[in-house]
C-alpha cells in the first residue's frame, strides 16, 4: 500500500512532463486547448435565471447571421457587378445553377428575418433598460451593429439591379446630394457618376461584402463585452444576484435551441408558402432608367425612416431627421441617466406603467411612420407621418430625460 501512492505520483509526474511538450511543440495542440477553455468558459457563463423568451433573440440572430454569410458567399461566386450583366447573372443563378433558387430564397428571407429579430432585440433593450450603467459600451456597439446592418442591407438591395434596386439607389443618391456644400461630391462618390450604373454596383458589392465580415467582428466584440459586463434581468438589479443565476449550459442552451427551431419553422413557412412577404414583384423586372415606377418604396424595415424623410418638406432636413432617428440610439445611455438600481427603488407614486406606455407610443410612431412612407406621405398620411416623427423623437428627447430625473429624485428622497 505504501508503494501505490509513489507509483501514481511518478506516473503523474511523467504525464506532467509530457503534456507541456505536446502543447508547446504543436500549434494545433495549443489551439485545441484554447478552444476547449473558451467553450468551457462560455458554457459556464452565469445568467439570471428569470430571462424570458426575448433573450433568445440573440441566438436567433447568430443563427441567421451564419446562414446569411454562407448563402451570401455562395451567391457571390456567380454574381457579376455590371449594369448590363447583373440582372441576368441573378436570373442565371436562379434558373440554371443547381439549387440557386434555394440559395437566393434563403438569403432574401434571411435578410427580412434578421432585420425583424434585430428590431426586436433593440426593443427588448429599451424595454428593460439594457443600455444603463455599466453596459453603455455594450449598447453602443450594438447600435453601431444596427447601423452597419442597415447599410449592408441597402447595398444588398441594390445588387439585383431590378427596377426597385435601380430607383432605390437613385433616390438614395439624391437624398445624399441634398447635403449643403458637399452634397454633389458625396453623391458622385456614392453613385460613381451622375446616375446609378456599373460604378454604383461595384461600390455596393464591395460595401456589402466588406461590411458582412465587419459585422462578424463586431458581433464577437458585442458578445465579449456582454461576458465582461453581464446580462440584464427582467427583474432588474435583484435578478442579477449571483445566488439567482444559472450557467449558460444546459439551462439556456436548451431555451436558445428551442427558439432557433421555432425560428427555422417560421422561416421555412415564409420562404416556401408566403414568399411575397419578402420579395417585390417590380424587382423581378430589369432596371430601366427611362421608366420610373409609380410606387418607389424601400423594403419594410426602411419604411419608418423613409416616411420621416418624406414628412419633412426640406430634403436636407428630412435626411437629418431620418438619419437622426437611428443615430439617436447611440446617445440613449446619456439621455436616460438612471441606473437599474435607481429604477428598482423608485416607484413614482406607483406609476411604473408609464415607461411601458411611452414605449408603446414609440412603437406606434414607428408603425405609423412606416405606413406613411408606404403611402408616400400624401393626404392624411402627411399629418400622420409628421405626428409619428414628433412622437418618435419625444420619447428619446423628452420622456427619457424627464422620467430618469424624476425617478432618481424619488429614490434619493
Amino acid at each position: 500500500m505504501a508503494g501505490t501512492p509513489s507509483c501514481l505520483e511518478s506516473t503523474c509526474q511523467d504525464q506532467a512532463h509530457e503534456e507541456p511538450d505536446t502543447a508547446d511543440g504543436s500549434a494545433s495542440g495549443r489551439t485545441a486547448q484554447t478552444a476547449r477553455a473558451f467553450v468551457r468558459d462560455y458554457m459556464a457563463f452565469l445568467l439570471p435565471r428569470d430571462l424570458n423568451s426575448l433573450w433568445t433573440i440573440g441566438a436567433m440572430l447568430m443563427a441567421v447571421l451564419v446562414l446569411m454569410l454562407l448563402s451570401g458567399l455562395t451567391l457571390a461566386l456567380t454574381y457579376t457587378p455590371d449594369a448590363s450583366l447583373a440582372f441576368s447573372s441573378v436570373e442565371t443563378l436562379e434558373r440554371r445553377v443547381p439549387f440557386g433558387w434555394l440559395l437566393r430564397s434563403l438569403h432574401m428571407t434571411g435578410a427580412t428575418f434578421f432585420m425583424a429579430a434585430l428590431y426586436l432585440h433593440v426593443f427588448r433593450g429599451l424595454w428593460y433598460g439594457s443600455y444603463r450603467a455599466p453596459r453603455q459600451g455594450l449598447w453602443s456597439v450594438g447600435t453601431v451593429l444596427l447601423i452597419l446592418v442597415m447599410v449592408t442591407a441597402f447595398a444588398g438591395y441594390v445588387l439585383p439591379w431590378g427596377q426597385m434596386s435601380y430607383w432605390g439607389a437613385d433616390v438614395a443618391g439624391k437624398a445624399v446630394g441634398a447635403i449643403p456644400l458637399v452634397g454633389n461630391t458625396l453623391e458622385g462618390v456614392f453613385l460613381g457618376g451622375e446616375s446609378p450604373g456599373t460604378a454604383t454596383l461595384h461600390r455596393m458589392f464591395v460595401l456589402h461584402f466588406t461590411l458582412a465580415f465587419t459585422i462578424v467582428g463586431l458581433v464577437l466584440l458585442h458578445v465579449a463585452i456582454l461576458h465582461r459586463r453581464g446580462s440584464t434581468s427582467p427583474s432588474g438589479a435583484a435578478g442579477q444576484d449571483r445566488a439567482r443565476m444559472l450557467p449558460f449550459h444546459p439551462y439556456f442552451t436548451v431555451k436558445d435551441g428551442l427558439g432557433v427551431v421555432v425560428l427555422a419553422i417560421l422561416f421555412t413557412l415564409v420562404m416556401c408558402f408566403w414568399p411575397g412577404l419578402v420579395t417585390e414583384a417590380a424587382n423581378y423586372r430589369p432596371a430601366n432608367p427611362l421608366h420610373t415606377p409609380a410606387d418607389i418604396e424601400p423594403e419594410w424595415y426602411f419604411l419608418p425612416f423613409y416616411g420621416m424623410l418624406q414628412a419633412v418638406p426640406s430634403k436636407f432636413f428630412g435626411l437629418l431627421v431620418s438619419g437622426g432617428a437611428v443615430a439617436i440610439l447611440l446617445v440613449v445611455p446619456w439621455l436616460d441617466r438612471g441606473t437599474a438600481a435607481t429604477f428598482a427603488a423608485g416607484r413614482w407614486g406607483g406609476l411604473r406603467w408609464l415607461p411601458r406606455v411611452a414605449l408603446g407610443v414609440l412603437v406606434c410612431s414607428c408603425v405609423l411612420a412606416g405606413l406613411a412612407g408606404r403611402h408616400h406621405v400624401q393626404g392624411v398620411w402627411l399629418l400622420l407621418g409628421r405626428l409619428a416623427t414628433v412622437g418618435y423623437y419625444l420619447y428619446f428627447l423628452g420622456f427619457l430625460p424627464f422620467y430618469s430625473r424624476l425617478v432618481g429624485r424619488e429614490a434619493r428622497s
